[in-house]
């Protein structure tokens, strides 16, 4: 059903289009707090576990993005054998449960396994959720919908560095974990009472070895889903080289202190922003102009900050460091909602499974290359710039790959 005056009126229970973009966005913002709201803790857990190398404190959210990786790669073709709700209640269950005990562990050793656990129930949040909006929406509706989601879930990095700061001040890192928890079970019970079943009986694939893997051949023989979920790799790479060194450039560098969160969400802010007026634009410029013309522009504007970084003053003058970065992550918000549906878009009939597929290649990849970019933190910003300038020139590559060297080009007018 796509009539966009309604809502996911799908099931027995009907739920209104509004009430389905903010369940769905916090659906997805439960990975992103298991993130964001962990971030000024890293400093306090390391303390707190005697970790002695700096730059291996970032292993707390390198491991928990491997997991949620990982684990995509199950729950699509299970979304698609036994329908969308059972799968992501049970992960919201795994991930609750993982979070609960990440709260009591005494090592740092365990804590990382119980991250790796946490993110495997956290995929089916990711994986599922797409499905869901799929099932109901397809071409430049899908592109909007996603880019609404989009908005409201960039709340959560908007609030949760603040939110992870004020709870230290009632006490330690710990608190953390039982604040993700409880919040994952009230959205779980959301999910639960409101989300009605998605997948049509038609759609239904059976879980056998054979179907999986024909399922994850029609994804990855499928030139423009494929291409577009590299570039979306190497885009979000980007992305997760900062948050894993965030804390160390803003508190280590600049010297924030208590002001890290804000500055955080700053940049969040640019990106809910881009996703607001991506969802305005689509309808009428199309995912293929938007999303190009933002990676051209994300080019330019990494190529600029990277020179000004080499040729500069060191460290650069703080307002050029967030001007830049703000304007590189509001291309980005055009970017990843986009290249994301058009990853999906032709495989509108294996949805679960592509977005399993998709989702393990982009999240697996994106966290291995921005571990990289962490692991190479040196004191300085230089690092990080400089992966955000390659990892953009090798996303062109593939959409030019994917386009056969024709960028804006709509394949059909949905698109």
């Amino acid at each position: 059903m796509t009539d966009s005056s309604q809502a996911a009126h799908v099931g027995r229970i009907p739920m209104r289009k509004g009430e389905f973009i903010a369940l769905a966005a916090f659906l997805m913002a439960i990975n992103s707090l298991a993130i964001d709201i962990m971030l000024p803790a890293l400093q306090q857990i390391g303390a707190s576990l005697n970790v002695e190398n700096e730059n291996n404190r970032q292993f707390v959210v390198s491991s928990y993005l491997l997991g949620f990786g990982v684990a995509q790669l199950v729950y699509g073709p299970l979304s698609d054998r036994f329908g969308r709700r059972l799968p992501l209640l049970a992960g919201i269950g795994i991930y609750i449960c993982s979070s609960l005990g990440s709260a009591l562990v005494p090592t740092f050793e365990g804590l990382l396994i119980l991250r790796f656990i946490q993110g495997l129930g956290s995929a089916a949040t990711r994986v599922i959720t797409i499905s869901i909006v799929r099932d109901i929406y397809g071409g430049r509706q899908m592109a909007e919908v996603m880019s609404l989601i989009m908005m409201v879930f960039m709340i959560v990095p908007v609030i949760a560095p603040g939110s992870g700061q004020i709870i230290m001040l009632f006490g330690s890192w710990h608190l953390i974990f039982l604040f993700i928890a409880v919040m994952a079970a009230i959205i779980a019970a959301w999910a639960y009472i409101r989300l009605p079943e998605t997948l049509r009986p038609e759609n239904v694939r059976p879980f056998t070895v054979k179907s999986v893997l024909g399922g994850f051949k029609l994804v990855l023989t499928n030139r423009v889903a494929l291409c577009y979920t590299i570039a979306s790799t190497f885009i979000f790479g980007s992305l997760f080289g900062f948050i894993n060194s965030a804390q160390q450039i803003y508190v280590g560098i600049y010297g924030l202190g208590v002001y890290f969160p804000l500055a955080f969400a700053g940049v969040a802010v640019f990106m809910s922003m881009s996703s607001f007026l991506n969802s305005r634009l689509v309808g009428k410029f199309g995912m293929r102009r938007l999303s190009h013309g933002a990676l051209l522009g994300f080019i330019t504007i990494n190529t600029i900050w990277l020179l000004a970084l080499v040729f500069g003053p060191h460290p650069m003058p703080f307002f050029l460091f967030i001007g830049f970065f703000g304007l590189a992550m509001f291309q980005f918000g055009w970017i990843g909602s986009n290249f994301n549906s058009l990853a999906m878009e032709p495989l509108g009939h294996v949805a679960g499974t592509a977005s399993s597929v998709l989702g393990f290649m982009s999240t697996v990849g994106g966290a291995l290359i921005g571990a990289g970019i962490g692991q190479a933190f040196n004191g300085t910003a230089l690092p990080m710039v400089a992966g955000y300038f390659t990892v953009s020139i090798i996303g062109l590559v593939f959409v030019l790959i994917a386009e056969k060297g024709q960028l804006f080009q709509p394949h059909n007018p949905a698109a």
